[in-house]
């Protein structure tokens, strides 16, 4: 390599080992915080308040019936939940497993013609008797503590809104289990943000929010197919916290094949690009604390790193078939094959090797800490090698993706 392009490869590494050793320390040194949250605590509340759940469909008859079933299940009194089911002009057997459960006193069912996701939910957000409003995509389900759980976060009357630890329900496959770990590092990543005040997407999957919040701010917006993420924005802008229970957990179906993961995926990256340039007022502004300062501009700069990587990647890998072409062409292929003997003399000890290695090692045990949040255990799985098999070679591929739309002002769509 030339040496502009070993610098730039020293910064870029750097940076991304001193990013994740920062969100370790924090972590740990922010430990007590974590345990005051709501998490790990299933005692009664002081008051129950109403929370109206707002459950947004398109043709989603074959999950809905689930998750209607996790909300009837919770560890909260039915007198005080208000169910919303918000039909968004299905085409199918959505609105007939809808109306099934309007014998419950706290399910109420409406039906609009088809507008959007974030239509839906301003219309359950205009019928609402909660004082705290959530949301549940109609493909997740909860756990019967979540909600007690999240409520009791609010017991601190400077929450503004929390969000859950989401997990993937029933991994089936390889790439299903390959998300899993995903998720996993997800929650360590939500839990060690929210401690900083840093959380910039409000998932779909059940986060609550104080009713005040839409009141002053307003409903959600279309924002590039990702609302969620546009609203948390705004909460930030007007200076509203967002916390995290790490064990609030929501079991979310992913995609179970390449093609469903490429486009769900396009779409968050893209509409995360996208919210990122309406909100560029606060990237890198001190006004807006450890978003502005670090969780956005890190954001940005790890699609980047990312994406310098991959093409550094690939034409190390083409020089070097190209290399082997040429060899045989000058000698012949080889009559013989033998397997290559692992020497460690020749163990490359260079110093951007070093903060590779430094760099796997913070990953690993960033994703063991996530596992333990998850699953209360830190023992390795095979889903973690699933992960760092294919995972590095997905992501480039949306990742490219979103910044050509971005930069070619092409958009994505939801369907």
């Amino acid at each position: 390599m030339s040496p502009a392009l070993i610098v730039a490869t020293n910064i870029l590494l750097f940076f991304t080992l001193y990013a994740q050793v920062l969100l370790l320390f924090t972590f740990f040194e922010k430990k007590n915080v974590f345990t005051n949250t709501g998490g790990n605590n299933d005692t009664p509340l002081k008051r129950y308040p109403i929370v109206t759940v707002i459950v947004p469909v398109w043709n989603e008859e074959k999950t809905l019936g689930g998750t209607i079933e996790s909300l009837l299940a919770l560890d909260y009194p039915k007198d005080k939940l208000d169910i919303l089911i918000v039909d968004d002009g299905s085409t199918d057997n959505t609105r007939q497993v809808a109306n099934t459960y309007k014998t419950h006193p706290e399910v109420r069912v409406f039906s609009k013609t088809n507008g959007g996701k974030h239509t839906a939910v301003n219309l359950g957000i205009s019928k609402a008797r909660g004082e705290f409003i959530g949301c549940l995509d109609a493909d997740s389900y909860v756990d019967k503590n979540a909600l007690s759980r999240i409520i009791r976060c609010f017991e601190d009357s400077q929450v503004m809104a929390v969000t859950p630890a989401i997990k993937v329900h029933t991994p089936e496959n390889i790439l299903q289990q390959m998300q899993s770990v995903e998720y996993d590092m997800g929650i360590f990543l939500r839990k060690v943000y929210g401690s900083m005040n840093a959380i910039h997407v409000a998932p779909g999957p059940f986060s609550i929010f104080r009713k005040e919040v839409f009141d002053k701010l307003g409903g959600y917006v279309k924002a590039h197919n990702t609302e969620d993420m546009e609203f948390a924005m705004r909460m930030h802008k007007n200076h509203y916290p967002i916390a995290n229970v790490y064990d609030s957990y929501v079991y979310t179906v992913t995609p179970k094949t390449i093609k469903g993961l490429y486009k769900q995926r396009l779409r968050w990256v893209y509409g995360f690009l996208e919210n990122a340039k309406d909100y560029r007022m606060m990237i890198f502004n001190r006004k807006y604390g450890n978003l502005g300062v670090f969780t956005l501009p890190a954001a940005i700069i790890s699609i980047f790193v990312a994406l310098f990587f991959t093409g550094l990647a690939i034409v190390r890998i083409a020089s070097s078939l190209w290399r082997k072409i040429l060899e045989m062409q000058a000698i012949g292929i080889p009559l013989r094959f033998e397997w290559p003997q692992f020497e460690w003399f020749f163990v490359n000890t260079s110093e951007t090797s070093m903060v590779v290695y430094a760099l796997s090692l913070s990953t690993v045990f960033v994703i063991l800490v996530g596992k333990k949040l998850s699953e209360g255990n830190m023992k390795p799985n095979i889903s973690m090698l699933y992960f760092f098999m294919f995972y590095g070679i997905l992501a480039p591929t949306w990742l490219f993706k979103a910044v050509y739309n971005v930069a070619l002002k092409k958009k994505t769509t939801w369907r």
